[in-house]
């Protein structure tokens, strides 16, 4: 079965392409909000974390017991994929990261009374199954990033995205981290509604030498240098029937994130979290605020209404009037936003101030593919 990408936005050649993408590669979910959900009107910056180098070896086995993992704090907890417009999670979610030179390391522990899976196959559709998930967008232009997919058996699923779906992305399911190494480690039973739990967690090592291969710089990472990571949990509502977890009937999975996305649509790289890598000892550095922040916002508001604009009218606006978008504050940027329509599509270009004087372009495209000069 096919699905077409719709919601009164039909978008052809030289725009953002039909968006059609063989079952099971895409949440069904993720069809919808990819066509039809609205970012958020006001910028709030996405989570912030210092990822320490490993102080000693890591064992992959899921307990999370050597002291580099005991010196490094965890997250925030998860919330709401949609962010406080939504009431808390019922259960706590949060990470840990490292690295070392060979590994990305992170952990999560997940609060669940009742750990239940079922898929058993490499690359199956793990999110039908409570799961944990990683999104690596390495050098935070919303294109080419990574993603897996974990469950309490240990089953994963490891996919490349080129770009977002919501721009006619499909993903690369044959894509592969050789060397990954990932472990589960269940404090409870494994599906048995005979009792109750208190969770499980995760542990998962990503090789650098696969990571770096659509990083476009270094990796492992300098010391000060950030990424963008964010980490997703589906929680289904289940009932016991006949002594066996299952899924109720026409109830929708939760969604919860470490930084929200404001919508139901964790392939929103703009809104992941950053993560800072340090050589420091753990617990010494703060992590810095990205200077970008606000004007990468500020594009991607001109991004969301050239996206409407185009369904109503079949073509780009030429001009920021055309799309309700000009006069943009002063503290944003230093100069006017430029916007250019291209062979292609169109470009808009902004230039802001950086904390030590030096000037910074930074341009989007139709694609969502965002760069800075």
């Amino acid at each position: 079965m096919r699905i077409l990408c719709l919601c009164g936005l039909l978008l052809v050649g030289g725009a953002f392409g039909v968006c059609q993408i063989s079952q099971p590669s895409i949440k069904a979910r993720d069809l919808e909000a990819a066509a039809c959900s609205k970012p958020l009107p006001v910028y709030l910056p996405p989570r912030g974390y210092v990822c320490y180098r490993a102080t000693g070896p890591i064992t992959i086995d899921g307990r999370l017991e050597e002291e580099s993992w005991q010196q490094v704090p965890w997250t925030e907890n998860f919330v709401d994929i949609e962010g406080d417009a939504k009431p808390r999670p019922r259960f706590r979610t949060r990470a840990k990261m490292l690295w070392d030179d060979q590994y990305f390391y992170v952990a999560a522990e997940l609060e669940e009374p009742h750990v239940w899976a079922t898929h058993t196959q490499h690359d199956s559709v793990i999110f039908e199954d409570n799961d944990f998930e990683v999104f690596i967008d390495p050098n935070g232009d919303s294109h080419e990033y990574y993603e897996i997919e974990i469950n309490a058996l240990n089953t994963e699923w490891d996919l490349l995205l080129p770009r977002p779906y919501k721009d006619g992305g499909k993903a690369v399911n044959s894509w592969e981290i050789p060397g990954l190494k990932t472990a589960v480690h269940v404090n409870g039973t494994l599906n048995d509604p005979r009792d109750t739990d208190k969770g499980w967690t995760v542990e998962i090592a990503f090789p650098w030498k696969v990571l770096g291969e659509l990083a476009y710089r270094p990796a492992p990472p300098h010391d000060g240098d950030q990424w963008r990571v964010d980490f997703s949990r589906v929680e289904w509502q289940h009932e016991i029937v006949n002594g066996k977890y299952r899924k109720v009937a026409g109830t929708k999975e939760d969604n919860w994130v470490w930084s929200p996305q404001g919508v139901i649509d964790m392939h929103r790289p703009e809104t992941w979290g950053y993560v800072q890598f340090s050589t420091a000892k753990p617990g010494t550095v703060k992590f810095r605020p990205d200077p970008a922040g606000p004007v990468r916002f500020l594009l991607h508001q001109i991004y969301y209404a050239q996206r409407d604009y185009f369904e109503k009218h079949q073509h780009w606006a030429k001009t920021l009037d055309e799309l309700g978008q000009a006069g943009h504050k002063a503290d944003v940027t230093t100069k006017p936003v430029l916007l250019e329509t291209t062979q292609s599509g169109y470009e808009a270009t902004a230039e802001i101030k950086l904390p030590n004087g030096d000037s910074q372009r930074w341009h989007i495209r139709q694609d969502a593919r965002i760069w800075a000069e």
